[in-house]
């Protein structure tokens, strides 16, 4: 933050320092370009903490067309087919271009090594590590970025506000490691800033991840979409440390079966049983466990004393928990993972506010649709950051007179996100299974601390926005289930929400509601 922001005038300013953000700011090379991160390089992402790997068609009996027919059947109706297609058939080049920027995914013989996940019809998750593969994709990036002259990066330093004039992005302001607040004048600014996992009390996602991005866009005016799809993971080590340990749906793709107290298999009448897709298999333990029983993932049949050998990270953490895979089955229970909904993109990554882009989970470009099918996230982010930087490139870079007065409003009343008073209400509202009345309470709820002026404020905002997207979603599909709703309607619709939508929705929800505080 030494740097006057005078430098970085005019220059694409990319937001998130994950796989999407650090791949953008590569693939934007040699174009000078500034990259924030809240963190280190790489740190305190969900990237660093994916275990399973990226989904490609590598192996000689797989296809793409095969690769998308899985990903349209996990996706429930939702998936633009298009848009998958283009980035399915894209992930086999995005994986060796990876491995070109030093990643050291594994290997079998002269190719790469291949897992099988949940829901996919052949073996095409390509790892590293066992199961680290992101913490080695986040290791090799943050080297390449570092290592690239063009690129400024600027650690420590988090975005709050989207300046906007004429209808166009303007700025951006953002706050340093001592709390100064700097205003870098351009008109080209991409978001990568990852998941919402930080606003629920249980996730698999680092608590720093709150939907920063999300409040960002929607805060500038940016359309968002299909908010209401939280994807549930089935199998978090069911412990008091949060963020709850997450046990990969790798394990289940070598043998591992869900058990009970008694022993029992209980999930052999659902079609695919533990490979079933995530959101029927996370709603499946959820009416167990809500039926008074314990559930546990096994692996001591087919993996045994390999559990070591295959899954190093995760035998690690289940042993610092007090568990061994080889000899004891581990207790699981669903928790927040991943979102599908998010920023409303095209096939470059643009959003419907001009100089607006997004890349990785804090974008919604339609290869997920309703329930993201295993490893289709971290190929996502490698494939469409190449197509989101072509866009930039292309885009002018014309700079636009900022307003002192109204970056000087901006800068003013800029304070951190804080989701603590968030994360009991989304648990509770918009869980693994939901219904009006829950949902109207936690809009309700929801309203009076988005609309006020605490550091609560902007992670209270994402969580309204997703709670009247779901309230408007009246059927089950994916992973948003209602039970109020559980029939899928015939035809399925893309939702679109902005900021002023969703706060018009939800006063009208809480001045329906007796005795419920407005905004």
């Amino acid at each position: 933050m030494s740097d006057h922001p005078v430098l970085y005038r005019d220059r694409p300013v990319v937001v998130g320092a994950g796989l999407a953000g650090l791949m953008t700011a590569l693939c934007l090379a040699p174009e000078p370009t500034v990259l924030l991160s809240h963190a280190g390089l790489g740190v305190e992402t969900s990237t660093a903490w994916a275990q399973g790997g990226l989904a490609a068609t590598l192996a000689d009996d797989d296809t793409s067309e095969l690769h998308l027919a899985d990903t349209l059947a996990a996706g429930a109706g939702l998936v633009e087919e298009e848009a998958a297609r283009r980035i399915v058939a894209a992930a086999p080049q995005a994986v060796r271009r990876l491995a070109a920027l030093g990643v050291r995914f594994d290997r079998a013989g002269e190719g790469f090594q291949l897992g099988l996940e949940a829901a996919h019809s052949r073996r095409r998750i390509v790892h590293a590590d066992g199961d680290a593969t992101g913490r080695e994709i986040a290791r090799a990036l943050a080297s390449a970025v570092r290592a690239t002259p063009s690129i400024s990066v600027l650690e420590g330093v988090e975005a709050r506000r989207l300046l906007v004039e004429d209808g166009a992005i303007a700025g951006i302001v953002c706050v340093g490691p001592g709390g100064e607040a700097m205003t870098i004048a351009t008109s080209r600014v991409v978001l990568a800033t990852g998941g919402i996992g930080g606003l629920f009390a249980d996730s698999t996602n680092p608590r720093a991840s709150m939907g920063q991005g999300l409040a960002l866009a929607a805060r500038a005016g940016a359309v968002l979409s299909n908010l209401e799809f939280v994807q549930f993971h089935p199998t978090a080590l069911d412990t008091a440390s949060r963020p709850m340990t997450l046990v990969s749906e790798a394990v289940r793709g070598e043998g591992a079966v869900l058990i009970d107290e008694t022993g029992e298999r209980f999930l052999t009448d659902l079609p695919g049983a533990e490979l079933a897709p995530r959101d029927e298999v996370a709603r499946a333990i959820w009416r167990h466990l809500a039926g008074g029983h314990r559930v546990y993932l096994d692996a001591r049949q087919c993996l045994g004393t390999a559990f070591s050998r295959r899954f190093p990270g995760i035998d690690r953490l289940c042993r610092e928990a007090g568990f061994d895979p080889a000899l004891q089955p581990l207790p699981v229970r669903p928790a927040q993972h991943y979102h599908m909904g998010g920023i409303a993109v095209d096939g470059e990554g643009r959003s419907s506010l001009d100089g607006l882009w997004a890349c990785g989970e804090v974008a919604c470009t339609g290869l997920h649709g309703a329930n993201r099918l295993a490893s289709n996230s971290l190929a996502e982010a490698a494939v469409c950051a190449s197509w989101v930087a072509d866009s930039v490139r292309k885009a002018p870079a014309c700079s636009r007179r900022l307003a002192t007065a109204a970056v000087a409003a901006n800068a003013a009343d800029l304070r951190p996100g804080d989701a603590e008073a968030v994360r009991p209400i989304l648990s509770c509202g918009l869980g693994v299974i939901r219904d009006q009345a829950g949902l109207e309470a936690a809009i309700a709820e929801l309203l009076p601390l988005a609309t006020g002026t605490r550091p609560v404020a902007g992670p209270a905002l994402v969580g309204l926005m997703l709670g009247v997207s779901a309230l408007g979603r009246r059927e089950s599909r994916g992973a948003h289930c209602r039970a109020d709703f559980p029939a899928s309607l015939p035809e399925a619709r893309a939702s679109l929400l902005t900021l002023g939508e969703a706060l018009t929705a939800a006063r009208e929800v809480a001045a329906s509601l007796p005795f419920a505080e407005s905004a």
